[in-house]
């Protein structure tokens, strides 16, 4: 999360990417999405998807996700805590060129539209879909 995108190649964009981290009774599931399309899903029981920005449609919601997270920046507080939330607890993390950004909430708040950043929950849960779709795809 202290990664210099320049490093990288995601140029100097104010909101390089986001973390969003959903904590759940038996563990944590992790979807990062950077301004380069990468996109990948991880969960704390060691199962993920790594590399899906390749999918056109993935890459798409990425896209449309980052545009909500910077639509809403203003409502994350600048943080450097990395821990990771309790089960029923959200996480938002804003990557941005001044630094790491965050706003944490109840996942049912979240979800049900109670929170200033439900939307950036529900743009997440589309690339999320899109993540399953291909995963099923797959097998």
């Amino acid at each position: 999360m202290t990664l210099d995108p320049a490093s990288v190649g995601l140029g100097h964009s104010p909101i390089w990417g986001c973390v969003i981290e959903m904590g759940m009774a038996n563990g944590v599931a992790t979807l990062v999405c950077l301004a380069d399309g990468t996109t990948s899903m991880y969960t704390s029981s060691g199962g993920g998807i790594i590399g899906a920005g390749a999918h056109q449609r993935v890459a798409r919601k990425n896209s449309e996700l980052l545009a909500v997270v910077a639509r809403c920046v203003g409502d994350l507080t600048r943080s450097d805590d990395d821990s990771l939330p309790r089960a029923g607890q959200t996480c938002i993390r804003a990557l941005t060129s001044a630094g790491q950004r965050q706003y944490q909430a109840a996942t049912d708040d979240l979800s049900a539209g109670r929170s200033a950043l439900s939307s950036v929950f529900h743009s997440a849960q589309s690339v999320i879909t899109e993540l399953r779709m291909i995963d099923g795809n797959r097998r």
